[in-house]
Formats: structure tokens, C-alpha cells, sequence
């Protein structure tokens, strides 16, 4: 027997695409530090983000990859995506920490905050689809 897709699989799955490809380009431009990106963020951001242990780089990328692999995953329905999306919300808490240990000067930590809450919102979806039989 076979589960049909849900319509909302299609519409949180492209939207989750979206969202992590987003932060994929953003990893990618501010790790390598792609200036024409980085031109409009402020000086002291960059040299702040720059400065960051190496480490720091590694779970952002983690978070960033993960998701978005897992966020394909959920389009082609392979259970896959619960492992990958539970290690981009990993990533997106270590990330959290990191805004709290290495504060951004005039940044919040917010934004880190409503990344992780993504980040677990979308583990929760591709729970829910794999206890459905959605995922397989």
C-alpha cells in the first residue's frame, strides 16, 4: 500500500528548500568572504564574523548543509531527512551558542533564536511525515 504525498509536504518542502538554500548562499559568500555579498554588511560585522574560531564555521555549515539536504530529502520523501534535519537543528543551537558566547557588535541573538526554532519546526514536520508513512 502506498501513502499518498500530502499537498503540504510540496508547499513546506519548497518553502524549506528556499529558506536553506538561502543560508547555504549566505555560509558560502561570508565563509569565503565573497566581497561582492559582503559589501553591504558592516565593517565591524565583517571583521567581528571573520574573526570567529574555525571551528564556528564548521557547525554553521553543519546547520546550513544539513538543512538543506534534508529539506530535499522531505521533496523526495526518503526518511533520510529526520537524521539531516536533526543535525541542522544541532548545528542551528550550537550556532545559538555561539551568538551568545561571540556576541555580533549591535546584533541580537534573535535571529539565531528564530533559526533554531525553524530548524525545529521543520525536524518536528519530518517526524510527523515519517510516522505517517510519508517518508520511507
Amino acid at each position: 500500500m502506498t501513502v499518498r504525498t500530502p499537498w503540504h509536504l510540496w508547499v513546506i518542502g519548497v518553502i524549506a528548500v528556499l529558506w536553506n538554500g538561502m543560508a547555504a548562499v549566505d555560509f558560502t559568500a561570508t565563509a569565503t568572504q565573497y566581497e561582492p555579498y559582503m559589501e553591504s554588511v558592516a565593517q565591524a560585522v565583517k571583521d567581528h564574523v571573520y574573526a570567529l574560531p574555525s571551528w564556528t564555521f564548521a557547525i554553521w555549515g553543519i546547520a546550513t548543509w544539513t538543512g538543506l539536504a534534508g529539506s530535499l530529502l522531505i521533496l523526495l520523501r526518503r526518511s533520510a531527512a529526520v537524521s539531516l534535519l536533526a543535525l541542522s537543528l544541532a548545528g542551528a543551537a550550537g550556532m545559538l551558542l555561539v551568538a551568545l558566547v561571540y556576541p555580533a557588535p549591535g546584533g541580537s541573538t534573535g535571529f539565531a533564536a528564530g533559526i533554531v526554532a525553524v530548524a525545529a519546526l521543520l525536524l518536528v514536520y519530518a517526524v510527523a511525515l515519517r510516522r505517517r508513512g510519508v517518508l520511507g
